[in-house]
């Protein structure tokens, strides 16, 4: 399993816009092969920033099956206009 972490920064005053295009994303990303679970958390100190955190069996799931499908092109539709930096994302897998 690989841990996907992504911080999202999303322009101050859009968040509740964007939480709402996120519940139609998530219905997106749940559909590609690999994908086994996601959980999206809003920063209490700096409520503009979230943390997306996704599940898949591979890294390629995500940076593959994902990112190259025409699906990653109506997600980035639905959510990328909100970012400001574009996001950070790293992958990790499990030590203990």
């Amino acid at each position: 399993m690989i841990l996907e972490v992504a911080t999202l920064d999303v322009r101050p005053g859009q968040e509740r816009a964007f939480e709402t295009a996120f519940t139609h994303a998530s219905l997106i990303i749940a559909q590609i092969d690999g994908y086994l679970s996601h959980r999206l958390q809003r920063c209490i100190e700096n409520p503009s920033r979230y943390l997306l955190l996704v599940e898949w069996q591979t890294l390629e799931d995500h940076t593959v099956g994902f990112r190259q499908s025409t699906s990653y092109q109506e997600w980035k539709r639905l959510l990328h206009h909100f970012y400001d930096p574009f996001p950070t994302v790293e992958h990790f897998t499990r030590v203990l």
